[in-house]
């Protein structure tokens, strides 16, 4: 699904959107980023609360389409610059952690689990 699309249908802010044409395939729950380089997939919507510039340079590395700032952190500008530089869009949403990773799991995948 298109970022802004994805964006659009689960009410969160777009702060940077990313390459054009990027789209989200899956989702990643995680705030420790070894972990982020070492399992996610690429394409996948990383939600965090990490909201820095580290977590955007590991997000380029490990392939990730948008990164969800989660409990509406304030995002910093060099975050922002970073993602810009880096293509990775920033997502940001009230919700926390669980409530985003449920959200993101209906939207790409249903109501079947």
């Amino acid at each position: 699904m298109k970022i802004n699309d994805f964006a659009a249908a689960l009410n969160m802010k777009v702060v940077c959107p990313g390459k054009d044409g990027a789209e989200v395939t899956c989702g990643y729950t995680s705030d420790l980023l070894s972990d982020v380089m070492a399992n996610a997939e690429d394409g996948c919507a990383l939600i965090t609360i990490q909201a820095h510039v580290n977590t955007v340079a590991v997000s380029g590395l490990a392939g990730v389409a948008a990164v969800i700032i989660c409990g509406n952190h304030a995002i910093p500008s060099d975050m922002e610059e970073a993602a810009r530089r880096e293509g990775v869009a920033v997502l940001q949403t009230e919700h926390n952690q669980f409530m985003a990773s449920h959200l993101v799991y209906n939207q790409l995948f249903g109501t079947t689990a």
